[in-house]
């Protein structure tokens, strides 16, 4: 149920459910394509420097396949809104967009937000394990772990989105058929029970760490990537969750704030590259950096001698 599907609403009613005047929706989806443009851009110069640049670490590995999973994401969105302007415009008056195309989007939609959302999830919780218990993790963590890690969580969200587009279709939505039931009541407790509640108190011991290591040579420039990131994440894709599980109960009436949710999810996609940037800039001692140095400083770990070591790149 989010702006891809065609089953929910038309060309027409996207934005008029909330008030937006007819004539405003292609201006308004032109101006998501720009900033999915933004977001595509940033996403595929991080994933190029972190594969093919920068020494990977443990943390590189999931970052990457976050960057894959948030450029896949806005791609399907773009295509989405052209398709959309299209129809405004009749573009194409002989051809008709039919449920099987929005059933395609769906399919590729759901599984990669939340993938995206279990492998941010995994970085703060494995920064967060690393603070706490730093002698078990150096010497017990497995090489590959994060590459490993990274599989399974690609699995779940996979997993989760398929149910979620085949298992709970809109009508089965609409009918609150009790396959569906379970399908939502399972996102619902994975995204707010679960992730939510890991993210917050990964983010917690992190900001902790910040603060006794203020003034080291090596600033905890990756703690406050993540801080960010989840911040960002928070705010932008969980409260889809929340209004989702409630218009299905019946406690939220309306779908205005399901639907605005989904637009403000794609901007958690957009922001995260350029939080890595940003915060790499703003951390290098020299006043003039390129984008590799920027990203190289933004993912160095303290327990690295130096930026260019290579510890990270055994250990992933």
């Amino acid at each position: 149920m989010n702006f891809t599907s065609g089953n929910n609403t038309d060309k027409k009613d996207r934005w008029t459910c909330v008030g937006v005047p007819e004539l405003l929706l292609p201006v308004i989806d032109g101006v998501f394509i720009g900033i999915c443009v933004l977001g595509l851009v940033g996403n595929i110069i991080v994933f190029w420097n972190l594969c093919f640049r920068i020494r990977r670490n443990k943390y590189t590995v999931y970052i990457a396949n976050l960057c894959v999973a948030d450029t896949l994401l806005l791609a399907v969105v773009m295509l989405t809104l052209m398709v959309q302007i299209s129809n405004f415009f009749g573009l194409h008056p002989g051809s008709k967009v039919t449920c099987p195309f929005y059933v395609f989007v769906d399919t590729l939609y759901y599984p990669l937000v939340y993938s995206g959302k279990n492998i941010l999830t995994a970085i703060s919780v494995e920064r967060c394990i690393s603070i706490l218990f730093p002698i078990w993790y150096r010497t017990c963590r497995p090489k590959k772990f994060s590459t490993m890690a990274c599989a399974v969580l690609w699995f779940l969200g996979i997993l989760e989105g398929l149910l979620d587009v085949f298992v709970c279709d809109p009508e089965a939505y609409i009918k609150h058929h009790p396959q569906c039931a379970a399908v939502e009541v399972m996102i619902f407790v994975s995204a707010i029970g679960i992730c939510l509640p890991l993210m917050v108190i990964s983010s917690v011991a992190l900001l902790y760490k910040i603060r006794r290591t203020v003034g080291q040579e090596y600033s905890p420039k990756l703690y406050i990537i993540i801080i960010v990131a989840v911040i960002v994440f928070i705010l932008s894709v969980l409260p889809l969750n929340i209004f989702r599980f409630l218009v299905f109960c019946n406690v939220l009436k309306t779908v205005k704030l399901v639907f605005i949710s989904q637009y403000w999810l794609v901007t958690n996609c957009v922001i995260n590259p350029y939080i890595y940037f940003l915060v790499g800039k703003i951390c290098n001692q020299t006043t003039c950096c390129s984008i590799k140095d920027s990203l190289q400083r933004a993912f160095v770990v303290e327990t690295d001698t130096s930026p260019f070591s290579s510890e990270g790149q055994q250990a992933q």
